[in-house]
């Protein structure tokens, strides 16, 4: 993964220069060119970020607002919903709800929320809503551990998980039954990193049924308490003194 990185990054950048100089139908086929080399861009990361799980490899952590993770996931998703609501309801980190830190991976942790929506759009028809929120639980026995929680759930009102892949929906390469409408095809390997990055950040996920139909994926994470604003140092203290 790290050999095809570079040469993957040239080829891009070259591919976006000649779309931008290109029209008409030589433009498409740049375009198209460029579609399939950001696919493998993807691919490649994805893998790369598997490999790292395999070897016990932890990206560097910081403490990280799930909710402003989910935020900007929902924010990347929303021009490929195609017709689907993207509704979300997470904490404000500036209001009286609770926000909701763990101690983890950012980018990582973006990964986990955007392919958990850009799943449930895949395989959801035009016209159903996909729900992303985050919350804060209380302490209390998961899984044999007791502490506070963040809950991230993405849940739509699709046709659901179809009962013959349920066992294997974490699985690499595991495909489960299309929807109606224009998709996109995947690799197979969202939900698998989504297990990953859940599990190397010592949470759980699930896939629960919703009562009114569609499938509900449930991400729990230890929770950490939120960081402290950090106070102005002496240097910054001068220099407002001096600008005021």
């Amino acid at each position: 993964s790290h050999e095809l990185r570079t040469p993957l990054t040239s080829i891009l950048a070259n591919l976006e220069l000649l779309h931008a100089e290109l029209s008409g139908e030589d433009a498409e086929i740049a375009g198209s060119a460029l579609r399939s080399s950001r696919r493998m861009r993807r691919l490649v990361a994805d893998l790369l970020l598997l490999a790292r799980a395999d070897a016990g490899r932890r990206a560097p952590r910081k403490p990280v607002d799930v909710g402003a993770v989910v935020r900007d996931a929902v924010a990347e998703a929303a021009p490929i919903a195609a017709g689907r609501e993207l509704a979300l309801d997470v904490p404000d980190t500036h209001g009286s709800a609770t926000p909701a830190f763990v101690e983890g991976s950012p980018d990582d942790l973006h990964r986990l929320a955007l392919n958990l929506i850009e799943n449930a759009l895949i395989h959801t028809p035009a016209g159903t809503t996909v729900r992303a929120s985050v919350r804060r639980e209380p302490p209390r026995a998961v899984d044999g551990a007791f502490g506070p929680a963040v809950v991230l759930e993405v849940a739509d009102d699709g046709p659901g998980i179809p009962a013959a892949v349920r066992h294997r929906i974490f699985d690499r390469f595991a495909r489960g039954a299309g929807d109606a409408g224009p998709v996109r095809g995947g690799s197979g390997l969202g939900l698998a990193i989504v297990r990953a990055v859940t599990e190397a950040h010592g949470g759980t996920v699930t896939l629960d049924e919703r009562e009114r139909g569609g499938a509900r994926f449930v991400v729990r994470l230890p929770a950490i308490a939120a960081p402290k604003p950090m106070a102005p140092t002496r240097a910054r203290l001068a220099r407002r003194r001096v600008v005021g």
